[in-house]
């Protein structure tokens, strides 16, 4: 069963939003934060929105593994 958690370690730069997403669907980490800074500078996403996944995701060391 695939989970959606927030990474730690290497693929953690801010809160681990983006290295979670990117572990979820199987893509490269980088890959994903290029579409998250063009999404909120030319898209309108808000940084709230980041904020909130990071609110709302747990991290990876607090999952039952």
């Amino acid at each position: 069963m695939k989970r959606l958690y927030r990474t730690t370690g290497s693929d953690c730069v801010f809160f681990g939003v983006c290295g979670g997403i990117a572990r979820y669907f199987g893509v490269d980490p980088t890959v994903v934060r290029v579409i998250t800074a063009l999404l909120v500078f030319v898209g309108g996403l808000s940084l709230w929105v980041y904020l909130i996944a990071a609110l709302i995701m747990p991290k990876e060391s607090s999952l039952w593994k």
